[in-house]
């Protein structure tokens, strides 16, 4: 049985998003976009603004923020291909809701970030504890533009 693969990602400001739909194109898998129910203006996403929403998201490690939509049928991918921006050296905490949304159970799950000033750094191996069950965790990497040659080397390794 061939191995079904999913790309997930959140992106706030559309980098991470072109990333995954190019993962997603070269591997011949599907694409699920992350969409909060309230989505991020400019002004959420001010990182010097301590009272901004995306700040208080990331100094509460209980928020989750709702998500628009679900995976209707998660059970019959056997890999998750998840992407985020690097906010505050980690995952937005809207990817824990994802993870913490689904039964993971036999799955492998392969995160990837964007980011303009940080790379993965411990962001793959903290969601480790928002997924319970028997998982398989590839290390996380950084890709912050849409490059085939680039995508298509990581994932012959990954895969």
């Amino acid at each position: 049985m061939a191995n079904k693969v999913l790309v997930a990602v959140f992106s706030a400001s559309g980098v991470t998003k072109r990333v995954g739909q190019e993962i997603a194109r070269i591997c011949g898998s599907d694409f699920f976009e992350i969409v909060p129910e309230e989505k991020y203006t400019n002004a959420d996403l001010n990182y010097m603004n301590s009272r901004s929403r995306s700040s208080v998201e990331m100094n509460d490690p209980s928020a989750r923020p709702a998500i628009a939509d679900k995976v209707s049928d998660m059970g019959s991918y056997d890999t998750l291909i998840i992407g985020f921006p690097i906010w505050w050296g980690v995952a937005p905490r809207i990817i824990e809701t994802f993870l913490e949304s689904y039964d993971l159970s036999g799955k492998t799950i392969i995160p990837f970030c964007t980011s303009g000033g940080s790379g993965v750094g411990r962001s793959d191996t903290a969601l480790h504890k928002n997924v319970s069950g028997d998982v398989k965790w590839e290390k996380g990497v950084q890709i912050n533009r849409p490059n085939e040659s680039t995508i298509k080397s990581w994932l012959e390794k990954v895969l």
